[in-house]
């Protein structure tokens, strides 16, 4: 699954954060636990940090699907 996520009026968003908003993870402790467990890479490598800053343009994987972060609002 490929998923858009806009930052809206934001600059960044944490990766913790952007996996419970995007729905992969149930909550943010499972989210946590999944990106300490090493199982969530961010532009191809694997990030381990909870809070890092997640900017427009860059690409997360978690659980087999992706997310592209982009600036803006979803125009839908």
């Amino acid at each position: 699954m490929h998923t858009v996520f806009y930052l809206e009026n934001h600059e960044h968003i944490a990766l913790c954060d952007l996996l419970k908003a995007a729905g992969l993870a149930e909550s943010g402790g499972a989210a946590k636990s999944a990106i300490a467990a090493g199982e969530v890479s961010r532009n191809g490598e694997t990030e381990t940090r909870k809070t890092a800053k997640i900017r427009t343009g860059e690409r997360i994987e978690f659980a087999g699907s992706s997310i592209e972060v982009r600036a803006g609002h979803d125009a839908g």
